[in-house]
């Protein structure tokens, strides 16, 4: 026996237990479906299947895989039987496994493993099982009908701001046996909020996601079964207007959203789908035979906020046993929407509670709640007052100097003062009529019932500030609640640095982007809400290194596939809203979103299924511009000097051929991926003989912007590279005395330009400036999220805005280092390449990517570069340490060696002024002695890195 315990213990110290069980060098963890953790409602015939992959050893990679999958029978009800049995497939892949099983079944939930073979062929353990359930995959399986209050929309403009209580609809059924399973399809337009025998259903908020309803329409799904009642039970829904009836507001002046979106009465369809245990099913539907009755919501705008008598309110009246008899039968929605799809985006949702900080009271009886900080959603206030006092709530972004609220820079499309005619004679004028100033705000009107709490349910708005007027008494502060909303995208990026103001600028960037992720990438959250192309060509980036932003992207390169033109122009917003001035640099957005859902996460369908349409628009662009030259549209927004449009432009429109020629290369179109590239070149040729001042590096007009678009979209010629760069740093350092002057585009391309030409350390110093322009300037004014405009405004500007966002991916990308590589596909090869500014004492970065955790985290101790690495299983990394000495490069937390020693280290080189280590998966941690002075120049990969 004893001799037995020696030898096991002998084994256990010269073979690792991972070793020793065959089944531990790898392990499938994280099993996703279409990007989702057990999804509730997947209406794609082909599922798409992910996991990532776990181990404790260095330099592990999968050679193959199993996956099984097993659903009901459906002749044989309660057995489980295998759908899809791949057996061992050779393959290192891990994501976007394309289900190929037997065909899947509308409502049925389907259970799945995966086992995994490592380098070594050595085999896993099946995962944990995971699951989807299909939602409704075939129109014929919906039973229920659109329904509508029966009403109809005003003739005039001006009767749309009368009072048009939202309705409330009911229905009372009845069970009879018990129930295994029940499922709710809804959605409604323009918003819906669902409640079954009382209870709210879910936990999304202003659903669906917004779409080019002509073309599609969101439907949710969820598990009501603990819901349900054993005999009588009621299903209530109420509706607000939303975005598909909105007020016909003239915005600037001119803009009504009525003439360019699909409107009508609010409206919905539900079907409550049951499966009792003994295997028999019943639907319940929306019908004309559904009970509707106005409730308490006597207005509601996306823009303008919400009218709420409790007076008004309905007690029961989503409850079984109501007595609904003075009730009227709901009426078919009979105007035609588009099809119906299972929301695919993440739903918005309560993500955070705000304290107020202080209450001050500008003026008698009116009061600032002032919540801290400025983002999107919902003051939620509790109120114990006498019936009939009516509360007036107003939002803004801003105080005037003697503290009062101003709320001009977040209202609705700049309405702020009455139209006038040709005579200066007021239009328009009694009541109704359109606001004089279209500011955020909400009325309650007290029931006078001990404590009352009011939380708005079909708007939102965007603020720091609340004003209170028509209190009886003092506030406390308590009386507010901040509720954060959002799609409730996941956290997947970690930043932080010694900087203190560097962290304050990254918490601007992060409250910034989630203000603006309304189902849409909105330019603003308050004046204008919608999902502009332009800004996130720069700034996406940025997004996708903080958010897991697969399917909300995937969703928005729909958007403008629905809201193109007849004639396949692409539009400057999507959904389209009447906005088309913008030209190339909004309607690229298309191609950018589908070229970074593949590097990032892998996904090539999406460019499969848009190409057609991205084609379609360049073509016609090009045929526009015979000469190469592209004239008109926006191009560096918001810059602080003014350019020709086409200056900037026509390097925009040469980067979407380049765009599309590598999406027909990723199609296996190679003929016409060199006709786009061709066509590229011919597009940089016509701008150099335009713009370029041969011999000076100059390109017109001359600015940080027009250097910087040179520089990084490569248009600049060898020979003429160098006094490129070195005129825009003597434009930074001597013009602009380090600071910039671009706009977002610029901005990008510039702080990316110098970091790779190695001049971080002076994108370094124009980030950490305090005085106007910059990031710094906006904290220095009480700026808690991003500025619209470099300049503080107090009544045009936005001070929401996520479009100069692109300096937390610069953070991401060169203080953390990491990126990825210009071939990767999902993120499978990865560059870490920290920039070891001397200001710097620490950095820390992590980005959860489609394949697991990526860690640079990095110190400086006693003249010492200390540098955490963790690579994903299965994919490797190219790290660059700025050192020519790879004998002073040790690895190894507390035994250390010479990092040629290491285990994992595939490669080493010297490159330049860098040591370049190539690196399987694992985590390091390695220590370098001997760095090269600042300023190594990065290979180019300047046509991806816009992505």
């Amino acid at each position: 026996m004893h001799r037995f315990l020696l030898t096991l213990l002998v084994l256990c110290i010269t073979f690792p237990p991972s070793i020793l069980a065959q089944s531990g060098a790898i392990t499938p963890t994280n099993l996703q479906c279409e990007y989702q953790t057990n999804p509730l409602g997947i209406d794609v015939e082909k599922p798409r299947l992910s996991w990532n992959l776990a181990s404790d050893l260095r330099d592990q990679n999968q050679t193959a895989y199993r996956i099984q999958v097993s659903g009901i029978d459906e002749n044989i009800l309660q057995n489980q039987v295998i759908y899809w049995d791949t057996g061992k497939v050779k393959s290192n892949q891990t994501i976007h496994i394309v289900y190929q099983g037997k065909p899947l079944h509308s409502g049925q939930r389907y259970t799945w493993k995966v086992q995994v073979w490592d380098r070594d062929d050595r085999a896993s353990d099946w995962s944990d099982p995971a699951w989807w359930e299909m939602a409704l995959l075939d129109e014929n399986d919906w039973l229920a009908q659109w329904i509508n209050d029966g009403k109809k929309n005003p003739e005039k403009d001006e009767d749309f701001y009368l009072e048009d209580p939202a309705p409330l609809f009911r229905w009372e059924f009845e069970l009879s046996k018990p129930v295994r399973r029940a499922r709710l399809y809804i959605t409604g337009l323009g918003y819906y909020e669902a409640y079954l025998n009382g209870r709210r259903v879910g936990d999304h908020l202003l659903d669906p996601g917004w779409t080019v309803y002509s073309k599609r329409v969101f439907y949710s799904t969820f598990d009501v079964t603990d819901h349900l009642h054993d005999d009588d039970n009621c299903l209530g829904v109420t509706l607000g207007n939303g975005w598909y009836n909105p007020l016909p507001m003239k915005m600037w002046g001119r803009l009504n959203l009525r003439e360019h979106l699909t409107v009508g009465r609010p409206r919905f369809i539900a079907q409550l789908n049951i499966i009792y245990e003994d295997g028999s099913e019943t639907s319940i539907v929306s019908d004309q035979n559904w009970k509707v009755a106005p409730g308490p919501i006597l207005r509601n705008n996306i823009y303008l906020g919400e009218v709420y008598d409790a007076r008004k309110e309905i007690s029961g009246w989503d409850r079984p046993g109501f007595n609904d008899k003075n009730w009227s039968n709901a009426k078919l929605a009979t105007e035609p929407v588009g099809k119906l799809q299972a929301q695919p985006l993440p739903p918005i949702k309560m993500t955070k509670i705000l304290r107020p900080v202080k209450i001050s009271e500008p003026k008698d009886e009116i009061y600032i709640f002032d919540m801290g900080q400025n983002f999107s959603g919902w003051a939620r206030c509790k109120f114990n007052v006498p019936a009939g006092t009516k509360i007036i709530l107003r939002y803004g972004e801003l105080l005037n100097k003697d503290g009062t609220l101003n709320p001009l820079t977040s209202v609705c499309g700049q309405i702020k003062g009455r139209p006038t005619d040709e005579q200066g004679n007021l239009i328009n004028v009694g009541d109704p009529m359109p606001p004089a100033v279209a500011w955020q705000s909400d009325t309650y009107i007290a029931k006078g019932n001990g404590t009352e709490i009011y939380t708005p349910s079909f708007t939102f708005h965007a603020f720091r500030y609340v004003e209170v007027t028509g209190l009886p008494v003092k506030p406390t502060l308590d009386m507010i609640e901040g509720l954060r909303l959002n799609s409730a995208v996941e956290p997947v990026g970690i930043f932080s640095c010694s900087n203190d103001m560097f962290n304050e600028i990254q918490s601007m960037c992060e409250w910034t982007f989630l203000s603006n992720l309304f189902s849409v990438h909105s330019d603003c959250p308050h004046r204008e809400r919608f999902g502009y192309g332009g800004d996130p060509v720069v700034s996406s980036g940025s997004f996708v290194l903080n958010f897991d932003m697969a399917n909300f992207y995937a969703k928005t390169v729909w958007d403008f596939h629905d809201s193109a033109r007849n004639d396949g122009m692409l539009t400057d917003t999507a959904p389209y809203v009447g906005i088309q001035y913008c030209g190339v640099a909004w309607a690229m957005t298309h191609l950018h979103y589908q070229l970074q859902l593949y590097q990032f996460y892998g996904d090539k369908r999406i460019i499969e299924q848009q190409y057609e349409t991205s084609k379609r628009w360049f073509d016609l662009v090009a045929g526009q511009n015979p000469d190469h030259i592209n004239k008109s549209g926006l191009s560096d927004h918001e810059g602080l000097e003014k350019a020709p449009s086409q200056s900037m432009v026509t390097p925009l429109y040469c980067l979407s051929a380049r765009m599309l020629s590598q999406m027909a290369q990723i199609l296996g179109r190679d003929q016409q991926a060199r006709k786009y590239q061709d066509l590229s070149e011919e597009i940089k040729n016509a701008y150099l003989e335009r713009f370029l001042a041969k011999g000076a590096g100059i390109f017109a007009p001359g600015t940080q912007a027009s250097q910087s678009f040179a520089l990084y979209l490569d248009l600049a010629p060898a020979e003429e590279k160098k006094a490129a760069l070195e005129y825009l740093l003597n434009d930074i350092r001597n013009k602009h005395d380090g600071h910039l002057s671009t706009g977002i585009f610029g901005t990008k391309f510039m702080l990316d330009v110098l970091a790779q030409e190695g001049y971080a350390d002076v994108a370094y110093d124009i980030i950490n400036q305090k005085t106007f322009p910059g990031w710094g300037y906006m904290l220095e004014n009480g700026a808690t999220t991003l500025w619209e405009h470099w300049a503080l405004s107090e009544n045009t500007f936005s001070h929401n805005h996520p479009m100069f966002g692109s300096v937390s991916q610069w953070f991401y990308n060169w203080l953390g280092g990491i990126q990825p590589h210009p071939a990767a596909v999902g993120f499978d090869q990865i560059i870490i390449r920290p920039q070891f500014i001397e200001d710097l004492q620490w950095v820390k970065s992590s980005y959860k990517s489609i394949r697991g955790l990526i860690v640079s985290n990095w110190s400086r101790q006693n003249n010492t570069i200390h540098l955490e690495i963790q690579i994903p299983v299965n994919t490797t990394a190219t790290l660059y340490i700025p050192s020519q000495d790879i004998e002073a490069i040790l690895e190894g937390s507390k035994e250390r060696k010479p990092a040629a020693q290491a285990q994992g280290i595939r490669a080493l080189r010297i490159e330049g002024k860098d040591a370049v280590l190539t690196l399987g998966s694992g985590k390091y941690y390695f220590v370098s002695t001997s760095l090269s002075s600042a300023g190594t120049a990065v290979y180019c990969h300047r046509q991806e890195q816009v992505r």
